[in-house]
């Protein structure tokens, strides 16, 4: 009777698991699993953020490199500059002024021009071209400081501290020197500043014949016209 008993309540047993693991089983496998969907909308806005960034990368790399060379050549120049001013220096103290021209002019330059209050101290070449004027300040009319004349000059301005960059910021009275190839020193002061156009040349003609003046000119970077500085010699004593 036990041994009936036990193997009708093993077979129910077996039935009865046997029902819950099909179940289980039907039930994993009709599971529907859901896979991650990216829409084609959301990879392409992902693709163009990527592009986005890579490209910015590049325009900003490029931008610093460009930077970088440009104010490098901006202190080649000035390294020139500096140059040119020790050996115009040695020149004047090793050479006698026999070989200075009739202009004033040694060694291809007209002198210094020295501005306190800037901190500018430059030679001067005693003509004007497109390659001396990326070195240095450049004569291009007018005689010598004890003529009467007007002595124009001419300079870059690179809207930093180079060269002409900082006249603008000059005002009336102001002094300027300038320091011919005898090392005589010759004051001016500053007596007008304003713009032209640059095709205008009233700054360099117009001026009276029996005074000795000094013009500088220089750019103004923002709306291409000449920015000019008016200076009148202090007599000598």
């Amino acid at each position: 009777m036990n041994q009936i008993l036990n193997t009708k309540l093993e077979k129910n047993i077996n039935q009865i698991l046997s029902t819950k693991l099909e179940k289980n089983i039907n039930q994993i496998l009709n599971t529907n699993i859901k896979e991650p969907y990216i829409s084609c909308e959301t990879y392409k806005k992902k693709n163009w953020f990527k592009f986005q960034f890579v490209f910015s990368i590049f325009v900003i790399s490029i931008i610093i490199v460009c930077t970088h060379l440009y104010f490098n050549s901006l202190k080649k120049k000035e390294n020139i500059s500096n140059d040119v001013l020790t050996n115009y220096n040695i020149y004047r103290l090793y050479h006698n002024q026999k070989e200075t021209s009739s202009n004033g002019a040694s060694n291809g330059l007209f002198g210094i021009i020295e501005i306190p209050k800037i901190n500018l101290y430059y030679p001067i070449f005693s003509h004007l071209t497109e390659e001396l004027l990326k070195i240095a300040p450049c004569k291009f009319y007018g005689d010598t400081p004890n003529t009467n004349s007007n002595i124009c000059i001419a300079g870059h301005n690179y809207d930093n501290s180079l060269f002409f960059s900082k006249i603008s910021t000059l005002s009336l009275n102001d002094e300027i020197y300038l320091f011919d190839n005898n090392g005589v020193r010759y004051v001016y002061y500053i007596y007008d500043i304003y713009e032209v156009a640059d095709s205008d040349l009233s700054p360099i003609f117009n001026y009276e014949k029996n005074n000795k003046i000094l013009t500088l000119v220089t750019c103004n970077n923002f709306n291409s016209n000449r920015i000019i500085l008016k200076a009148n010699q202090k007599k000598l004593l």
